[in-house]
């Protein structure tokens, strides 16, 4: 920190402690991985000094799953670039939800998920942060139930997809119902 006073004389370095650029091909995929996608790190305590957070990409190739994880007490936000992603998540897998170009995921603390490239000839690209630096990353061998339960979002402003009506009244409906 710069300051002009006496309490302090500490300076600080900003051409080498302030904002840093990471080029896109220069991720470290030396990370945490989960079977059935691509890791790369961008944004970490190694690589910038974060202290708070880990951000990077990740790519799940065409047709392609990854195994059941979670993330311990992180959590995660995913941003899809490219793709359309499939997430299932619960103890055995049970809901799902899909996602496109542009769209925005959140997975919670601890909840056991997938990501699943909905595409069987196009890659699926992200951009993940997560709440800290920590790559924590644990595999799960959970067996997954047959037919999932699709879940919408749905609130004041979105209605669910399959509710045609025109009608405004949601009051009585909570953000995550399936209908």
């Amino acid at each position: 920190m710069t300051t002009t006073n006496n309490e302090s004389t500490a300076v600080t370095d900003w051409k080498h402690d302030g904002v840093r650029v990471v080029p896109g091909n220069q991720l470290d995929t030396n990370t945490a991985q989960t079977p059935g996608m691509n890791r790369a790190a961008a944004i970490n305590l190694a690589r910038v000094g974060a202290q708070k957070l880990w951000a990077g990409t990740v790519t799940i190739h065409p047709n392609a799953k990854t195994g059941a994880h979670h993330h311990g007490a992180l959590e995660s936000v995913i941003y899809i670039v490219k793709g359309k992603a499939r997430m299932r998540w619960g103890d055995q897998l049970q809901f799902t939800a899909e996602a496109s170009a542009g769209d925005f995921i959140y997975v919670p603390p601890y909840v056991p998920h997938q990501e699943i490239n909905a595409s069987t000839d196009e890659s699926l690209e992200c951009v993940l942060v997560r709440s800290d630096n920590d790559a924590v990353v644990v595999n799960l061998d959970i067996p997954p139930v047959e037919v999932p339960e699709n879940v919408y979002w749905v609130d004041p402003t979105h209605q669910h997809p399959h509710d045609h009506s025109h009608s405004h009244d949601h009051d009585h409906d909570h953000p995550h119902d399936t209908k």
